[in-house]
């Protein structure tokens, strides 16, 4: 017997039809004698046409209010899941965020979350029951329902499945797995069997919409096994029950991985700008200056490159912000100007980011260098680099994207292992 945690997302339960056939999964493993809590996300597309109503009654609407609307979706889900196991002969019951009670801090809409105490959820299995439990919400200091941002319920699960010390926990989703890279780009993108917990944070940070990136973070800090799995598979297929290797992807401890490969996968995220202060004065403090009142603005800086100044006076800085956050960034550079002292700032929008991502690469020399020479053979030019130990991620004209993730996979080949 071991003990699972289950989350579905939005496609899974799009309908009672799917809702039917999550159940059969629940079942499943019910009946395999496991102890079981299942999470839910909204039903698809129901989250935004609650964000829809909250917007269109007022733009400039109550954040807790907000969150009541908004998470309303899943307690449905929650409900009709319940009420389905029920009639399949499944003990059952759905439960709220607040309940259990998942305690978040106050940031309503973005909400991290703080504690679980799992006595509530064990007592739960020590009754045979099967928890339902709404995800992507919890309670806040001001006792008030607090959401955790798209994609929260995957960072549910994962808490839930730490709070409890689950064997395992399963998320499922539309896909039957995590890729090599996007099959819609690559057709001989692979299903990898194994992912390090590692990895898969770049991957999710990266552009990799798979899993939430807080949930991987989670996972990675209390050692949660999490496999990523399809929830269109039948059910009762061959192996779906198997406890410690169902299909899909899991994502592990590095230690798991026998045959570690050099790369692992190729990511990329579309919509990247590129903002350069030009002649900036070369002093410490002046990055603080820049990046501080940026971040306070909650705009996201990624890939950072300054140059060298000749003279020690004068100095470029470059740096990528989503492009939907140009105009605020340039905003908040034109207030800092007379602080900073840059002599003029310039913007271009339509970027693109590859990254090159294995935990392979720390013990491997040349694997930048293959990457630049197969971009340069594709008339590809390289706009920025950054690095860590498991990753190199390129700055790209957005036109070159899909060619540039082919010709990446391909050359270290990831079609063919």
């Amino acid at each position: 017997m071991a003990r699972i945690v289950m989350k579905f997302g939005g496609t899974s339960v799009a309908d009672i039809a799917r809702i039917r056939n999550v159940a059969r999964h629940v079942k499943r493993e019910v009946d395999a004698g496991h102890e079981v809590a299942v999470v839910v996300s909204a039903m698809a597309g129901k989250t935004n046409e609650l964000v829809g109503w909250a917007r269109e009654a007022s733009p400039m609407h109550d954040a807790r209010e907000y969150d009541a609307v908004v998470a309303s979706g899943e307690q449905v889900t929650a409900g009709l899941l319940a009420i389905t196991l029920q009639n399949m002969g499944v003990h059952a019951r759905s439960w709220q965020g607040w309940q259990i009670p998942i305690k978040t801090d106050n940031a309503h809409g973005a909400a991290r979350i703080l504690d679980i105490d799992g006595a509530f959820l064990i007592k739960r299995f020590g009754e045979g029951q099967v928890a339902v439990i709404a995800g992507f919400q919890g309670i806040g200091p001001d006792n008030r329902i607090a959401t955790l941002g798209r994609g929260g319920s995957d960072t549910s699960a994962v808490a839930i499945a730490a709070a409890v010390k689950a064997d395992r926990c399963d998320i499922y989703t539309d896909v039957d797995g995590v890729y090599t890279t996007d099959p819609r780009i690559e057709p001989k993108a692979r299903r990898l069997a194994k992912i390090s917990f590692e990895e898969m944070l770049e991957m999710a940070s990266l552009g990799a919409k798979v899993l939430q990136v807080r949930s991987v973070e989670l996972a990675m800090v209390h050692r949660v096994r999490t496999f990523v799995r399809s929830s269109f598979d039948d059910p009762d297929a061959p192996g779906m029950g198997d406890l410690l290797n169902p299909p899909g992807t899991l994502i592990c401890d590095e230690e798991e991985i026998v045959e570690q490969q050099v790369v692992t996968g190729i990511a990329y995220a579309k919509d990247e700008a590129q903002i350069s202060l030009r002649r900036v004065g070369d002093r410490p403090g002046v990055a603080a200056g820049i990046f501080g009142p940026l971040a306070e603005a909650n705009i996201n800086v990624d890939m950072i490159v300054q140059n060298i100044s000749e003279d020690g006076k004068l100095t470029d800085m470059t740096f990528t912000v989503p492009s939907g956050d140009v105009d605020k960034a340039l905003a908040v550079l034109e207030r800092l100007k007379a602080s900073i002292g840059y002599d003029v700032v310039q913007s271009e929008a339509g970027m693109s980011k590859v990254s090159v991502i294995g935990i392979g690469m720390r013990s491997h020399a040349g694997v930048a260098a293959t990457a630049f020479k197969a971009l340069a053979d594709r008339s590809i030019n390289i706009r920025a680099i950054t690095t860590s130990e498991i990753k190199i991620s390129i700055l790209i004209d957005g036109p070159y994207t899909e060619l540039a993730v082919r010709t990446l996979h391909s050359v270290y080949g990831l079609d063919k292992q």
